[in-house]
C-alpha cells in the first residue's frame, strides 16, 4: 500500500513538472520566439534555444524528410517541445544566402527634418500676463511644424522669420503628429522684455552626430549604419526625414566608459559624400552610396535562428578611419521576436578594454561577425556596465533595406 501511495505522489509530481514545463514553453514561445523565420535552399528550420524546441513541418512532404528548394515558397511548422508536445506555430520563408559587403567604418550624419520639430513650449511674457499660445491652440511637443500660412518651413529660422513678420496677425500652422496632420490657427504674442512676437515655441530642424557603418547590400544598392533610428534627443521621437546625408568622418580620439559613465568616440566631418539619406527607421539610418563601394569581399548574412550565444567579433574604427576586430561574447539571444535589441554583448577583448572600456557612443552600427557570418551590429551600452550591449539582428536591417528598394521601384513603376 505504502509503495501505491509513493508511486502515485511521483506520477503526480512528474505530471505537475511535466505541466509546468509545457505552460512555460508556450510562455517563452509566444513571447520570445518570432512567428517568422527564413531558410536558406536546402535547410530546413533549426531553433536554437532555451528549450529543446523542434521544428516539424505540417508538410507532407517535408515532414518526411524531402529538400526545401524552391525560394520564396512558405511553409508552416509547429514549435514542439522534445518534438512531441506542440507549443507553437511559426511560419516558414525560403531564401536565397544573402550577402553584403561588411564595413565598419565610421561615418558622420546630416539629418534635416520635415518640417520643424517642437522640442519645448514656453510662455510668453505678453502684456496680459504669461501665456503660451502655440500650448492654447493644441500644439504639443513631438508635434512637426510642415507648414505655416501654407509656406513650407524647414529651419527654426524660418519660423521665427514668419512669425515675427505677422505682427500679431494669426497664422495658419500645418502640424504632423503621430502620422496624421491637422491645422491650428492662433496669434504671436507681444513680449514685454523684448519688444518681439513669440508664439511659445522651441523647435529644432537639423541634427547631426557620428556613427558606425554596417554594411553595403549590393543586390539592394543600399549603405545601411547605425542599427537604431536617430531620435530628438529632448523628446525621443524618432526624427522626420526630409533629406540629408552620411559623410566620410574620423575618429581623433575617445572618453573611456566607465560604471554609470557611457564613454564616446569623438570625430570630426570629412569633405565626401558616402551615401544620401533614404531613411531614418528604428532598425537605422540608410542611403544609396554616393561612391562605388568596394564588393569584393562579400559575406553572408546569418539568419535569426542561426545566432547562438558564444564567441564573437566586433568591427569597429575607434581610432582614424580603419576598423578592426575585437573579440566579444553574444551571451543571450534576447527578445528575438522584435526589431531591435535582440542580442545581449560582452566585450572582451583586452585591446579594446583598455582603449574605451568597452562599448561606447559613436560604435552604434560596428558590425558583429560570427562563424563567418555577419550576425548583427552594435546598437546600446549597458550605462552600469560598458563592456555589456546590445544589438540588432543583421537580417532585420537587411529586411528594412530590401522595403525600400522595393517602395523605390513601386513608386517608379
Amino acid at each position: 500500500m505504502k509503495f501505491a501511495k509513493n508511486l502515485v505522489k511521483t506520477v503526480f509530481a512528474l505530471g505537475l513538472i511535466g505541466s509546468v514545463l509545457v505552460f512555460s514553453s508556450i510562455f517563452y514561445v509566444n513571447r520570445e520566439l518570432p512567428t517568422d523565420f527564413k531558410v536558406t535552399q536546402g535547410e530546413s528550420l533549426t531553433i536554437h534555444s532555451e528549450l529543446p524546441l523542434k521544428a516539424v513541418y505540417t508538410d507532407s512532404a517535408l515532414s518526411q524528410g524531402g529538400a526545401i528548394e524552391t525560394p520564396g515558397a512558405t511553409y508552416n511548422v509547429d514549435l514542439k517541445l522534445f518534438g512531441m508536445i506542440p507549443v507553437g506555430k511559426a511560419k516558414v520563408e525560403v531564401v536565397n544566402e544573402m550577402y553584403v559587403a561588411v564595413l565598419g567604418e565610421p561615418f558622420g550624419i546630416k539629418i534635416y527634418t520635415e518640417g520643424v520639430l517642437v522640442v519645448g513650449l514656453t510662455d510668453v511674457d505678453a502684456e496680459e500676463g504669461n501665456r503660451n499660445p502655440a500650448k492654447e491652440a493644441g500644439i504639443q511637443e513631438g508635434d512637426f511644424i510642415k507648414t505655416i500660412n501654407g509656406e513650407k518651413v524647414y529651419s527654426n529660422a524660418d519660423v521665427s522669420r514668419l512669425i515675427t513678420e505677422s505682427q500679431g496677425r494669426p497664422l495658419e500652422y500645418l502640424i504632423s503628429r503621430d502620422g496624421k496632420e491637422k491645422k491650428v490657427t492662433f496669434a504671436a504674442l507681444k513680449s514685454k522684455q523684448s519688444g518681439t512676437y513669440k508664439a511659445g515655441l522651441w523647435v529644432r530642424d537639423s541634427s547631426a552626430g557620428i556613427g558606425t557603418l554596417t554594411f553595403y547590400s549590393p543586390a539592394c544598392d543600399v549603405i545601411c549604419g547605425l542599427g537604431h533610428g536617430i531620435c530628438d534627443v529632448d523628446t525621443g521621437e524618432l526624427l522626420s526625414l526630409n533629406s540629408g546625408e552620411l559623410v566620410n568622418a574620423e575618429i581623433i580620439a575617445s572618453t573611456k566608459g566607465k560604471s554609470g559613465a557611457p564613454g564616446e568616440l569623438k570625430g570630426r566631418f570629412e569633405s565626401g559624400c558616402l551615401a544620401k539619406l533614404i531613411s531614418n527607421d528604428e532598425t537605422g539610418v540608410y542611403g544609396y552610396p554616393a561612391t562605388e563601394v568596394n564588393c569584393d569581399d562579400l559575406m553572408p548574412v546569418a539568419l535569426k535562428q542561426e545566432v547562438v550565444e558564444g564567441p564573437a567579433q566586433i568591427l569597429a574604427t575607434v581610432s582614424g578611419h580603419e576598423p578592426k576586430r575585437y573579440d566579444c561574447e553574444i551571451e543571450v539571444k534576447h527578445n528575438s521576436s522584435a526589431k531591435t535589441q535582440n542580442l545581449v554583448i560582452h566585450v572582451t577583448d583586452p585591446e579594446i578594454l583598455q582603449n574605451t572600456g568597452g562599448i561606447v557612443q559613436g560604435m552604434s552600427g560596428s558590425p558583429i561577425i560570427q562563424n563567418g557570418k555577419l550576425i548583427g551590429a552594435v546598437t546600446h551600452v549597458l550605462v552600469d556596465d560598458p563592456t555589456l550591449g546590445y544589438g540588432i539582428f543583421a537580417e532585420s536591417m537587411l529586411e528594412t533595406a530590401q522595403e525600400l528598394t522595393k517602395q523605390e521601384l513601386k513608386e517608379a513603376s
